[in-house]
């Protein structure tokens, strides 16, 4: 014979103990909202203005490349080698801008 359940017996049955989908409730206690996820356009124009010399420098070598490349194809051997020598400057400028940007965030969080 089967034995009848009570009210409170069936929704203890029903409902899982804990609901993993939501965060735990604490009396006394709210959480913070959780920050909303960055996107890469949004990561990439805070970057920028933090540090603007990182995509200058970068723009700066790729044209460099591009169009040593060019003078380079175009039988240009002096303009070419310029136009290297151009990039290694630009590279290093780069390479500057970061450890400058990195050095300067660390000294701001003090």
């Amino acid at each position: 014979m089967a034995a009848a359940s009570s009210p409170v017996e069936q929704a203890a049955a029903a409902k899982p103990a804990f609901d993993l989908s939501e965060p735990p409730v604490i009396d006394g206690f709210t959480p913070l909202p959780r920050p909303s996820e960055e996107g890469f356009k949004d990561k990439f124009i805070r970057k920028t203005k933090e540090n603007p010399f990182v995509p200058i420098g970068c723009l700066g070598t790729a044209g460099a490349l591009l169009y040593g490349l060019r003078a380079f194809k175009q039988g240009k051997t002096r303009q070419s080698q310029f136009l290297m020598r151009t990039r290694i400057f630009a590279q290093g400028f780069t390479v500057v801008a970061i450890i400058v940007g990195v050095a300067a965030t660390a000294l701001k969080s003090r």
